[in-house]
């Protein structure tokens, strides 16, 4: 197991392969472990690497108030930790958020940035959705709370379509859900990001940048993602029918298909 330290506090993180370095940060409610089916694929010509938050796995858990632009800083010292010149970041909704804040903030650090289902603004929409989420957490009714935050989370097709495999996941996610811990740390998450504005800085981002929209996104729909490729020089835009903010779960073969492909991508203009 691999930590490292910053501010008094453990991080965990994990690394799979060798090669171009590639960060992967998690959604709001994922870890490390959230990803563990996609190491064979990511981590074959890769350096696959997964982090914990703050308030994430194994990391250690928050003791106040803290902002999004906090979790940049862990990222920061994984770079550092690692002695890695350049990274590039593949960042899904949460995780999306804390990499438009590094790569707006050390641009020199970053190559290829992917943004999937994320935003650079927490809108009343989704502030209003997050407080929802932190007061039926505050009852410790894991049931309630699983049925107010994962089905929207899935496109409506395939949530009907695996809900045998959905029914599974609820049986484990119900008893964590009603952890009084773990809501404790779901209530600092959500806090962490509805100060989050970083519109006016977008164009800050030097990396090359991939940005992808599902169709039937409820939380950070594709209005999102596209005011993000209008602000980003050198971004390219794609969108994603008949799926929701789940996407990498719903297709992880065109999920890692787009990361591996944009991130190990070497040939430059084509000349005609």
């Amino acid at each position: 197991m691999a930590f490292f330290e910053y501010d008094n506090k453990k991080f965990f993180y994990q690394v799979d392969g060798q090669g171009e370095p590639l960060v992967f940060l998690n959604g709001i409610m994922m870890s490390t472990r959230s990803w563990d089916s996609f190491v064979p694929t990511l981590s074959e010509h890769n350096m696959f690497i997964r982090l914990d938050f703050l308030d994430q796995g194994q990391s250690s858990e928050g003791d106040k108030f803290y902002t999004q632009e906090y979790q940049c800083e862990v990222l920061r010292q994984l770079v550092l930790h690692l002695k890695l010149e350049k990274i590039n970041i593949m960042g899904v909704s949460y995780g999306g958020e804390v990499a438009i804040i590094f790569a707006i903030k050390y641009p020199e650090l970053v190559n290829r940035l992917m943004l999937f289902n994320t935003t650079a603004k927490t809108s009343n929409w989704l502030q209003d959705i997050g407080r929802g989420w932190n007061e039926i957490g505050a009852t410790l009714n894991g049931e309630a709370y699983y049925n107010i935050t994962i089905p929207v989370i899935y496109s409506p097709s395939f949530y009907v379509q695996n809900y045998d495999w959905m029914m599974n996941r609820k049986k484990m996610l119900v008893e964590l859900f009603s952890n009084q811990v773990f809501q404790h740390k779901m209530k600092r998450l959500v806090d962490s990001s509805e100060q989050l504005d970083e519109i006016d800085n977008l164009n800050k981002i030097k990396a090359e940048t991939l940005i992808v929209s599902s169709e039937l996104d409820m939380l950070t729909p594709p209005v999102e993602q596209r005011l993000l490729a209008s602000k980003i020089s050198k971004s390219h835009y794609l969108f994603v029918p008949s799926y929701g903010h789940a996407f990498m779960y719903e297709n992880p073969t065109l999920f890692t298909a787009l990361v591996l492909g944009f991130v190990n991508r070497k040939d430059g203009k084509i000349s005609i």
